[in-house]
C-alpha cells in the first residue's frame, strides 16, 4: 500500500490546512463491500498531474455519512487543493484538465467513423483480397448498425432529442421508436448484401427524411441543436456531420437499388 494511505479517514485535521502547495487532500470511500470508483480514478488524476495525494478512506458507511453532512456534501470522493475544496472526481477533471462536459465535440462520432472503415478494411482485405468500392459500401453500413445501436442504447433519450428536429417523428411520434431498428436492420442487410429489395428502400426513405429534417433545422431554421445520430444526451452539434451521414445512406441505398434494377 502507498505510503500516503491512511488506514482510516482523517477527520480531525483540516482538509484545506493540509492541502498546500503539491498536495492534495482526497477522502474517498474503501468500504469492505464497495471501493469507490470515482475514488480511485481520483487519485490517479491527482498523482498524474504530480500531486502528493494526502489519501484519507473510508471503511464504514457512517463515517461517509457523518462527513457528508459536516461539509454540507452530497457524495464522495472530495477533494481540497491549495487550500480549497475542489469537489468530487467531474469537478477535479475539469480543474486539472481541459473537459468541458457541456463542450460541443464530434468526438463520439468521429470514433465511431474510425471503426467503422477499419471494419470495412478488414472485411475488404480478408474476403476480397483488395480495397474496392464494395469497402466505401461496407463503411456505411457498418456505420449504419454502429449508428442504431448506439441509439437503441437508450432510446427514450434518443427519442426525445430525435423530436427537436426530425419532421416525420415530429408529426408522427411512433417513427422516432422505428428509426433506430431501421437503420441498424438495414445496416446489417446491407453488409450481408441481402434482402436488397428492402434494406435499400428502408433506407433511402429514413436517410431522406433525415437529411431534410437537418438542412431545414440547421441552415433553413438556423437551429443550434444537439443531434441525436450517436443517440441521446450526447453533445454532438446538429450539421454538417448529421447532414453528410444521412446522405451517405441515400447514396448506397440508391446505388443498390440501381443494381438491383440493371
Amino acid at each position: 500500500m502507498p505510503k500516503d494511505t491512511r488506514d482510516v479517514a482523517d477527520v480531525t485535521t483540516d482538509p484545506a490546512k493540509s492541502a498546500t502547495g503539491k498536495t492534495a487532500v482526497l477522502y474517498r470511500m474503501a468500504l469492505p463491500n464497495h471501493l469507490c470508483p470515482a475514488g480511485q480514478k481520483a487519485r490517479w488524476l491527482l498523482n498524474s498531474k504530480g500531486y502528493k495525494v494526502d489519501d484519507r478512506l473510508f471503511r464504514e458507511r457512517s463515517e461517509v455519512d457523518a462527513f457528508k453532512e459536516e461539509h454540507d456534501v452530497p457524495t464522495t470522493p472530495q477533494v481540497w487543493i491549495e487550500g480549497e475544496r475542489v469537489g468530487g472526481y467531474d469537478a477535479l477533471r475539469q480543474k486539472l484538465t481541459d473537459f468541458d462536459p457541456d463542450a460541443k465535440t464530434y468526438a463520439p462520432v468521429l470514433y465511431l467513423f474510425a471503426v467503422a472503415a477499419a471494419t470495412a478494411l478488414v472485411l475488404s482485405i480478408g474476403f476480397l483480397g483488395a480495397i474496392t468500392w464494395q469497402t466505401l459500401g461496407w463503411f456505411i453500413s457498418v456505420s449504419m448498425i454502429l449508428l442504431g445501436m448506439q441509439k437503441l442504447r437508450d432510446i427514450e433519450s434518443f427519442t426525445t432529442m430525435f423530436l427537436n428536429y426530425d419532421l416525420l417523428a415530429r408529426k408522427w411520434v411512433p417513427y422516432a421508436y422505428v428509426y433506430p431498428w431501421v437503420e441498424t436492420g438495414a445496416g446489417i442487410l446491407m453488409t450481408g448484401m441481402l434482402l436488397t429489395w428492402l434494406a435499400a428502400p428502408a433506407a433511402l426513405f429514413i436517410a431522406t427524411v433525415g437529411a431534410i429534417s437537418v438542412f431545414k433545422a440547421v441552415y433553413v431554421d438556423k437551429r443550434e441543436l444537439k443531434c441525436a445520430c450517436v443517440g441521446g444526451n450526447s453533445n454532438v452539434p446538429l450539421g454538417f456531420v448529421s447532414l453528410t451521414e444521412n446522405l451517405m445512406m441515400m447514396g448506397m441505398a440508391i446505388v443498390m437499388l440501381i443494381q438491383i434494377a440493371a
